[in-house]
Protein backbone atom coordinates (compact mmCIF):
# COMPACT_ATOMS: atom_id res chain seq x y z
CA UNK A 1 0.00 0.00 0.00
CA UNK A 2 1.33 3.42 -0.92
CA UNK A 3 1.74 6.24 1.59
CA UNK A 4 -1.06 8.12 -0.19
CA UNK A 5 -3.46 5.18 0.10
CA UNK A 6 -2.63 4.90 3.80
CA UNK A 7 -3.18 8.65 4.38
CA UNK A 8 -6.56 8.43 2.68
CA UNK A 9 -7.38 5.18 4.49
CA UNK A 10 -8.03 3.63 1.12
CA UNK A 11 -8.56 -0.11 1.23
CA UNK A 12 -8.60 -0.79 -2.52
CA UNK A 13 -5.68 -0.05 -4.84
CA UNK A 14 -5.83 2.90 -7.21
CA UNK A 15 -7.24 2.08 -10.62
CA UNK A 16 -3.96 3.10 -12.29
CA UNK A 17 -0.67 4.88 -11.67
CA UNK A 18 -2.18 7.87 -13.50
CA UNK A 19 -5.02 8.04 -11.00
CA UNK A 20 -2.65 7.70 -8.05
CA UNK A 21 -0.37 10.43 -9.41
CA UNK A 22 -3.35 12.73 -10.00
CA UNK A 23 -4.71 12.21 -6.49
CA UNK A 24 -1.21 12.58 -5.03
CA UNK A 25 -0.68 15.95 -6.72
CA UNK A 26 -4.08 17.19 -5.51
CA UNK A 27 -3.53 15.91 -1.96
CA UNK A 28 -0.04 17.45 -1.72
CA UNK A 29 -1.23 20.80 -3.06
CA UNK A 30 -4.19 20.82 -0.66
CA UNK A 31 -2.00 20.06 2.37
CA UNK A 32 0.58 22.70 1.42
CA UNK A 33 -2.19 25.25 0.86
CA UNK A 34 -3.72 24.46 4.25
CA UNK A 35 -0.37 24.84 6.01
CA UNK A 36 0.35 28.06 4.11
CA UNK A 37 -3.03 29.43 5.22
CA UNK A 38 -2.18 28.56 8.84
CA UNK A 39 1.19 30.30 8.49
CA UNK A 40 -0.36 33.47 7.05
CA UNK A 41 -3.35 33.66 9.39
CA UNK A 42 -1.48 35.71 12.04
CA UNK A 43 -0.75 38.31 9.34
CA UNK A 44 -4.46 38.61 8.53
CA UNK A 45 -4.33 37.42 4.93
CA UNK A 46 -4.87 34.28 2.89
CA UNK A 47 -2.39 32.70 0.48
CA UNK A 48 -4.47 34.01 -2.45
CA UNK A 49 -4.43 37.55 -1.05
CA UNK A 50 -0.67 37.21 -0.56
CA UNK A 51 -0.37 36.10 -4.20
CA UNK A 52 -2.23 39.23 -5.37
CA UNK A 53 0.04 41.47 -3.29
CA UNK A 54 3.14 39.83 -4.79
CA UNK A 55 1.74 40.26 -8.30
CA UNK A 56 1.03 43.95 -7.66
CA UNK A 57 4.44 44.51 -6.08
CA UNK A 58 5.99 43.09 -9.25
CA UNK A 59 3.83 45.35 -11.41
CA UNK A 60 5.33 48.42 -9.77
CA UNK A 61 3.78 51.88 -9.90
CA UNK A 62 1.84 51.11 -13.10
CA UNK A 63 -0.30 48.51 -11.35
CA UNK A 64 -2.50 46.06 -13.24
CA UNK A 65 -6.13 45.68 -14.30
CA UNK A 66 -8.22 42.95 -12.65
CA UNK A 67 -8.13 40.62 -15.67
CA UNK A 68 -4.32 40.66 -15.72
CA UNK A 69 -4.11 40.00 -11.98
CA UNK A 70 -6.55 37.10 -12.37
CA UNK A 71 -4.48 35.64 -15.23
CA UNK A 72 -1.30 35.71 -13.11
CA UNK A 73 -2.74 34.05 -9.99
CA UNK A 74 -1.23 30.71 -9.00
CA UNK A 75 -4.72 29.31 -8.37
CA UNK A 76 -7.40 31.09 -10.41
CA UNK A 77 -10.40 32.47 -8.54
CA UNK A 78 -13.93 32.94 -9.81
CA UNK A 79 -14.40 36.42 -8.36
CA UNK A 80 -11.24 38.50 -8.57
CA UNK A 81 -13.29 41.67 -8.05
CA UNK A 82 -14.40 40.56 -4.60
CA UNK A 83 -10.83 39.56 -3.74
CA UNK A 84 -9.58 43.03 -4.73
CA UNK A 85 -12.48 44.65 -2.84
CA UNK A 86 -11.33 42.91 0.33
CA UNK A 87 -7.71 43.92 -0.14
CA UNK A 88 -8.78 47.51 -0.79
CA UNK A 89 -10.90 47.57 2.41
CA UNK A 90 -7.83 46.30 4.28
CA UNK A 91 -5.80 49.21 2.90
CA UNK A 92 -3.39 46.90 1.08
CA UNK A 93 -4.49 47.79 -2.46
CA UNK A 94 -5.69 51.01 -4.08
CA UNK A 95 -7.76 51.09 -7.26
CA UNK A 96 -8.42 53.84 -9.77
CA UNK A 97 -10.13 54.11 -13.14
CA UNK A 98 -7.86 54.55 -16.13
CA UNK A 99 -7.72 58.09 -17.48
CA UNK A 100 -8.10 57.02 -21.12
CA UNK A 101 -10.47 54.06 -20.81
CA UNK A 102 -12.86 54.55 -17.87
CA UNK A 103 -13.89 50.88 -18.10
CA UNK A 104 -10.43 49.79 -16.92
CA UNK A 105 -9.77 49.83 -13.19
CA UNK A 106 -6.09 49.57 -12.26
CA UNK A 107 -5.02 48.12 -8.92
CA UNK A 108 -1.79 49.09 -7.18
CA UNK A 109 -0.21 47.87 -3.98
CA UNK A 110 -0.17 50.46 -1.20
CA UNK A 111 2.71 51.24 1.16
CA UNK A 112 0.79 49.26 3.79
CA UNK A 113 0.66 46.29 1.40
CA UNK A 114 4.39 46.53 0.74
CA UNK A 115 5.06 46.68 4.48
CA UNK A 116 2.96 43.55 5.02
CA UNK A 117 4.92 41.66 2.34
CA UNK A 118 8.15 42.71 4.03
CA UNK A 119 6.83 41.53 7.40
CA UNK A 120 5.84 38.12 5.97
CA UNK A 121 9.07 37.55 4.00
CA UNK A 122 11.23 35.90 6.68
CA UNK A 123 8.49 33.72 8.22
CA UNK A 124 7.48 32.61 4.72
CA UNK A 125 11.06 31.67 3.81
CA UNK A 126 11.29 29.62 7.01
CA UNK A 127 7.95 27.97 6.23
CA UNK A 128 9.03 27.06 2.70
CA UNK A 129 12.33 25.63 3.96
CA UNK A 130 10.52 23.59 6.61
CA UNK A 131 8.03 22.23 4.11
CA UNK A 132 10.33 21.39 1.19
CA UNK A 133 13.92 22.18 2.15
CA UNK A 134 14.71 18.68 3.40
CA UNK A 135 14.39 17.32 -0.13
CA UNK A 136 17.69 18.83 -1.24
CA UNK A 137 18.42 20.92 -4.32
CA UNK A 138 18.71 18.04 -6.80
CA UNK A 139 15.42 16.43 -5.77
CA UNK A 140 13.68 19.82 -5.74
CA UNK A 141 14.96 20.54 -9.25
CA UNK A 142 13.67 17.12 -10.36
CA UNK A 143 10.29 17.82 -8.76
CA UNK A 144 10.09 21.23 -10.45
CA UNK A 145 10.88 19.69 -13.82
CA UNK A 146 8.28 16.94 -13.36
CA UNK A 147 5.59 19.45 -12.39
CA UNK A 148 6.60 21.67 -15.33
CA UNK A 149 6.11 18.67 -17.59
CA UNK A 150 2.66 17.95 -16.16
CA UNK A 151 1.60 21.55 -16.85
CA UNK A 152 3.14 21.46 -20.34
CA UNK A 153 1.24 18.28 -21.20
CA UNK A 154 -2.04 19.58 -19.75
CA UNK A 155 -2.23 23.24 -20.78
CA UNK A 156 -4.76 25.37 -18.97
CA UNK A 157 -7.71 26.36 -21.12
CA UNK A 158 -9.04 28.92 -18.61
CA UNK A 159 -7.53 32.21 -17.72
Amino acid sequence: MSQLAAELKQTRPFASPVQEAFVSIKRTAALLELRAADMMRPFGITPTQYNVLRILRGAGADGLPRCEIRARLIAPVADATRLLDRLERMGLVARARDGEDRRVVTSRITPRGLALLEKIADPLREFELKELGKMGKDRLRELIELLDEVRRLTPCTRG
